[in-house]
């Protein structure tokens, strides 16, 4: 099963994400299927970027999301991202 779920990049205290999409099996920070965004929650407002297309299109296709990257689907789809 493909699940779309975080990546974690970064150092240490100054982590940064990637939306990407997985087998469910595999590690957190190991192989992926394709990347579909990029989440930093260091800055004021946080970053979110999501690539909208590629997000639906895995989502039609089986993927499910995990609860962390349904909250961030949520926050880009109502358009409450701060500017």
């Amino acid at each position: 099963m493909l699940k779309i779920r975080l990546k974690q990049q970064g150092r240490k205290n100054a982590k940064m994400y990637r939306v990407v999409v997985a087998e469910s099996t595999s590690r957190r920070d190991g192989k992926t299927v394709d990347q579909i965004g990029i989440y930093n929650p260091i800055p004021n407002p946080s970053v979110i970027e999501l690539d909208m297309n590629k997000f639906e299109y895995w989502l039609n296709n089986g993927a499910q999301m995990t609860d962390r990257v349904r909250k961030l689907y949520e926050i880009v789809k109502s358009g409450n991202l701060k500017k």
